[in-house]
């Protein structure tokens, strides 16, 4: 006697086939779900397409890494070049470059330095001659680096200009087929039409700044593209930069000069104390100017901690531009330049320049001129030289050379303080201590000297009746006699000033600060400006009633977006109201609930929509 079992509608047999059965139709629903679920990824992908400029990098496939050939090595070596993150990367190692620059001397910016660099480290001198540590900005590791950076952000930025500017001219995209997938959402039921309500979602949109327009059955919508543009607005300004630093460094130049009271400059090469420039730099390329020194003036505090402190360093100068250009008088303060064309002139330094006068044993006056000083401290105390190279006879009527070291001191302690150091900065009681020597200074033999140190291997001290260095203290009147009859040197009632100044001409200078200006506006931009997309859809229902359907997506997650998309829809729902929902009872195919469903209630309100991650209606 054989048994069966019952059999019906969705039943399959028991037994093996049925079981077999079973798992084929599980297998095939689950297939059937994972197709759902890639077209609707594909389909959510396409919505949030181009929401930003980054480039899709395709991952290399490692099996077939051997068989790329040159081409395909070329271009992929192209593709890590300019991606951001090697942009970034290379930023970094720039900055790294640069520490070097900023702790070993370098040979532009101090040769003497370097030199003493050399002189202390025996070891380490030569292997930073290797290494290009002593002109690191003009090293090829540096320029290397500089130049990989250059080009990684050209062609980062080229193809995300391009891509920005084509979504520029474009369309949002049009909405998903489920928009429910996305990260904010709502929807409800209204008895407008959907042509009503397309309308009044492309009125508000409009308002409220979106681009918007009708694509299919819903209206799609954008804004924020000035994110976007920010962050292409950065990188564009860093290659700005990159250029203008560049070309400031390529034709800079920058010289100094030490002018007295009443005595002038012109901007001639010869005319500079220090002179440095680089390397694509020429002389043609000099702004033409000149000026004169008309007076210094500086106030200094007179008590309380800071005494001594400077209140108020100032220049008055008169200055033309071109050969005859017409004359002007301006003041230049510490930090308050004059511009003139690319140069710029900056007060930099100030002392004290004592008149001194040599007579010879008849009384001829064979030197006469205001000798500047160099100061040594806060407070002015100043040292230098006094050479007397021509026109000097001694007593016995031959030709010599006479030097004074100099000492000086715009505030004397008197002699009651045991030293010889200033004060205070200002002239309250100067006093010049010289000492003298004659015989040869070895002007003439061709290697330069400095004007504020004397070589003394040819000369010989003048003698006092002790048999020691003769030297004296003078205030401004008092003379110095020579001793043999040798001449006098007097220290002159007028004591002058002079103020050093820093001639840079550095072209590039204004794009540099505009491309620092853009870069902090464009960064801002890419922060605070959330780039997002809004689709409506309006299509009538089974019961004629039109169903309305609101999603947002941002280009990251943001509770702005959620928050933004309820604003916009309980407006758009006050124009399009909610209608009641179907009675289950009365239309059965309306819904797929139980038959004690509760009963039919107004739309919810769409206000209340679910924040990224929250679960959707």
């Amino acid at each position: 006697m054989s048994t069966t079992s019952e059999t019906g509608p969705g039943r399959t047999p028991a037994g093996p086939e049925g079981d077999a059965a079973d798992a084929a139709a599980r297998e095939q629903d689950r297939e059937q779900d994972r197709d759902l679920d890639r077209e609707q990824d594909q389909d959510l992908g396409e919505a949030g397409s181009q929401l930003s400029t980054a480039p899709k990098e395709d991952l290399p496939n490692l099996p077939n890494l051997p068989a790329l050939g040159v081409i395909g090595w070329a271009r992929w070596f192209w593709r890590q070049l300019t991606s951001m993150r090697v942009a970034l990367l290379l930023l970094l190692l720039l900055s790294l470059a640069a520490i070097p620059g900023s702790l070993i001397p370098q040979t532009g910016v101090d040769e003497t330095r370097v030199a003493d660099f050399r002189e202390q480290h025996e070891f380490l001198a030569p292997v930073y001659d290797k290494l290009g540590l002593f002109n690191v900005y003009s090293s090829v590791w540096f320029s290397a680096i500089y130049i990989l950076l250059f080009i990684s952000l050209i062609g980062c930025i080229a193809p995300r200009t391009l891509q920005f500017v084509g979504q520029l001219r474009g369309r949002p995209p049009g909405a998903p087929k489920r928009l429910t997938r996305l990260p904010a959402y709502t929807t409800w039921r209204t008895e407008a039409d959907p042509e009503q309500v397309h309308e009044a979602a492309l009125a508000l949109l409009k308002k409220r700044r979106f681009r918007a327009h009708l694509a299919g059955d819903a209206v799609a919508a954008e804004k924020g593209y000035l994110r976007e543009a920010g962050n292409l607005a950065f990188h564009l300004a860093l290659i700005v930069m990159l250029i203008a630093f560049a070309w400031g460094q390529l034709f800079k130049s920058e010289g100094n000069k030490l002018i007295v009271e009443g005595n002038g400059f012109a901007n001639t090469l010869t005319q500079y104390d220090d002179f440095k420039s680089g390397n694509l730099f020429d002389v043609a390329d000099l702004e033409p100017f000149s000026f004169d020194v008309k007076s210094f003036t500086g106030t200094y505090e007179r008590s309380g901690p800071n005494k001594g402190t400077p209140r108020t360093y100032e220049t008055e100068l008169v200055h033309t531009e071109g050969a005859y250009g017409e004359e002007k008088t301006t003041t230049v303060k510490v930090n308050e330049p004059l511009v003139i064309g690319d140069s710029k002139i900056y007060l930099v330094s100030h002392g004290y320049a004592p008149v001194v006068t040599v007579r010879d044993g008849d009384g001829k006056v064979v030197f006469k001129d205001a000798v500047p000083l160099l100061p040594l401290d806060s407070n002015v105390t100043s040292s230098g030289v006094v050479k007397v190279l021509d026109g000097y006879r001694n007593a016995e009527g031959k030709k010599e050379q006479l030097g004074f070291n100099a000492f000086f001191v715009p505030t004397f302690g008197g002699s009651e303080s045991g030293t010889m150091l200033s004060q205070f900065p200002a002239l309250d009681y100067p006093v010049l201590a010289l000492s003298a020597y004659h015989g040869d200074l070895k002007a003439d033999s061709g290697i330069p000297q400095s004007v504020y140190q004397m070589d003394k291997t040819k000369m010989k001290e003048f003698k006092d009746s002790d048999g020691e260095l003769f030297k004296k203290l003078l205030t401004p009147g008092e003379t110095m006699t020579l001793p043999g009859g040798a001449g006098s040197v007097t220290f002159e009632k007028d004591v002058r000033e002079w103020a050093g100044f820093q001639m840079v001409q550095e072209p590039g200078g204004g794009w540099a600060l505009g491309g620092a200006l853009v870069a902090i506006a464009g960064l801002a931009g890419s922060l605070f400006i959330q780039r997002r997309r809004v689709w409506v859809r309006a299509v009538q229902g089974p019961d004629g009633v039109t169903v309305v359907e609101m999603a947002g997506l941002g280009r990251s997650e943001s509770a702005t977006v959620p928050e933004e998309l309820g604003d916009l829809a309980g407006i758009l729902y006050d124009r399009a109201p909610g209608a009641p929902e179907p009675d289950p009872e009365s239309d059965p195919e309306l819904s797929s609930g139980p038959p004690d469903s509760p009963e039919p209630s107004e739309s919810p309100d769409p206000r209340a929509v679910p924040a990224e991650g929250a679960e959707k209606p």
